[in-house]
Formats: structure tokens, sequence, C-alpha cells
């Protein structure tokens, strides 16, 4: 019989972990399938990681954690959860049940036929989500696939199913910035999504702000995509020739008119600081690229264990 790892990544989710084990429970007993949990505690500042006790003591078996000694991201506890998992098929779950377990069955029989390597959910709508929200992350995909090699679905989840072999190429790539939907992509392999409908968290909060969310989509175009360094390239190049045909205007216009007025200070200003705005963006792009590189050269590790059971 095949075993089945849930990999459950957690931060501050006291509230919505004891719904979600039975819900899913519910489920996997009815498939084909042996199952092992492990539920990532990634530095939270609730009772999470009591709860995850609880479960394990439950069920020392089946139900596994491990926790962080501060919080290192949902990327890194997506990863540890994917380092731990043993299962020859691996899904990926939110706590908060906005990945309808119901759908389990469905990618498994998809990826057990052996047509696919990789099963995951794409939402077809946002429903209950900030309209602004919304807004961004349809845009994100639109430039991302615009300007990257490595395409994404539009409304792709982290919710998904793969094979063991898939798993251990995710695993293989051992870069500190990581962007999981990119790498999903990156990697290769045969993927189907199965569209469906928004849900809501069934308890707590979310920790994904705009702002959070709007610096995690810039990690992903500068993670798969080069196209920021050409555009600085470009705007560079753009002032440059700017500049050049400035002077012509000026040289000619000192011969055409030696007398005349000077174009005054205040316009000068502004081309000055135009161009150390420009240059200014350019270098942020550029530190941006040369940051990644700096944390990556300092070999630290993706995540630090305190516990595991």
């Amino acid at each position: 019989m095949a075993k089945l790892s849930i990999v459950v990544p957690c931060y501050n989710e006291q509230e919505a972990i004891p719904l979600f084990y039975p819900a899913v429970e519910k489920v996997v007993r009815q498939m084909p399938v042996e199952s092992e949990y492990w539920f990532v505690n990634d530095g939270s500042s609730d009772q999470t990681l009591e709860e995850l006790r609880k479960l394990h003591d439950q069920d020392p078996k089946r139900v596994h954690y491990v926790s962080f000694s501060r919080n290192f991201g949902k990327e890194a506890g997506l990863y540890a959860g994917l380092e731990s998992a043993t299962g020859d098929y691996v899904v990926v779950m939110d706590a908060d049940l906005q990945d309808p377990p119901e759908y389990l069955p469905e990618m498994y029989q998809e990826i057990s036929s052996g047509e696919y390597d990789c099963v995951g959910m794409r939402r077809t709508d946002r429903k209950g989500e900030a309209k602004f929200k919304s807004f961004l992350s349809n845009q994100f995909y639109n430039v991302i696939n615009k300007i990257s090699d490595t395409k994404i679905v539009s409304g792709a989840r982290d919710y998904r199913m793969m094979t063991r072999q898939m798993v251990d190429a995710v695993l293989s790539l051992k870069e500190y910035n990581r962007f999981s939907k990119g790498i999903f992509n990156w990697v290769g392999f045969k993927t189907k999504y199965l569209p469906y409908r928004n849900m809501e968290r069934v308890a707590g909060t979310t920790d994904w702000s705009t702002w959070k969310l709007f610096k995690y989509a810039i990690d992903g175009i500068t993670d798969f995509s080069e196209a920021p360094l050409a555009i600085a390239t470009w705007i560079g190049g753009l002032s440059a020739f700017i500049a050049i045909v400035g002077i012509i205007v000026v040289i000619i216009r000192h011969f055409v008119a030696p007398d005349g007025s000077a174009f005054g200070w205040a316009s000068l200003v502004c081309i000055m600081l135009f161009i150390g705005g420009v240059q200014l963006f350019c270098l942020g792009i550029v530190g941006r690229y040369i940051g990644k590189i700096y944390m990556q050269a300092k070999k630290r590790p993706i995540y630090i264990l305190k516990e595991k059971k």
C-alpha cells in the first residue's frame, strides 16, 4: 500500500489545528493509503506547539511535528516538511482549511495513475479577499509570466500532491531565498491543476498582509527573472541618450543664440534630481540581486530545528 505524507506549515494556528486534523482524517481514512502527518511550527507565538504536542500524543506513530527556534517564514516551513516526509506521495496543505481536504481522493486518483507527477489546486475566484489584494495578485501573475521563462499558473496554490521523485527534485535545490510556486514549476514534471472555488479560513486570522504579499511577489520576480536588470540597463541607456541630446541642444543654442538667457537653475535642479532618481532606482534593482547573492554566499541554514517528534 502506498504511503501519503501530509505536510502542514503552521504559524499561529492554535485555533485551526483542532479543526484541521479531524477534517482531513475523515477523508484520508477512506483512501487506500497509509498516511503520516508532518506539522511544522514556524516559531509561533501562540499555543500552536502545544496543540501539535497533543496531536502527537494521540497518535505518535502517524502524527509528527517539527518546531523551529524562531520564525523563518512559510518557505522554510514548507522545505522542512518536505525534508521530513517519507511517503511515496506528499501533499502540502494549509492548516486553515482553505485547502479543501475533500479533493484529496481525486488528487490521489490522478497521481497514482502514473500519468502525472504532480496534481495541484487552482482557485477560480477570490471570493472573500480584498479587491486591491486580488488586483495585485492578478497583476503579479501577468508580469512574471511575461518576463520569466518559468510560467506560474494564475490562482495556483501551494496545495498540491507530488510524487517522491518530484519532492526529491525540489529538495535538491538548496537556495536560501525560496519561492516555491516557481520552484515547483522550474523542476519540471507533468502537472495537472484541478479548479475549485476560494474557501475562507475556518479560524484565526491570516498573517499575509498586502505588504508581505507584495514583498513575496518581488522575491518571486527576482528569483525567476533577470528582466529587472535588463530594465535597469535600458533606463540607464535611455538617460545617457537624453543627456547627450541635451548637451547637443545646449551647444547648438550657444552658437545660434550666444546672448540668449540661460535655462535657469530650476530646470537644472529638476534634471539633476531626475537623473539621480533613475540612478538610485537602478542601483536598487542591482542591489536586490546582490543581496540575494550575499545571503546565499553565507550558506546559512534555511531553518534551525528546536524540537522534532
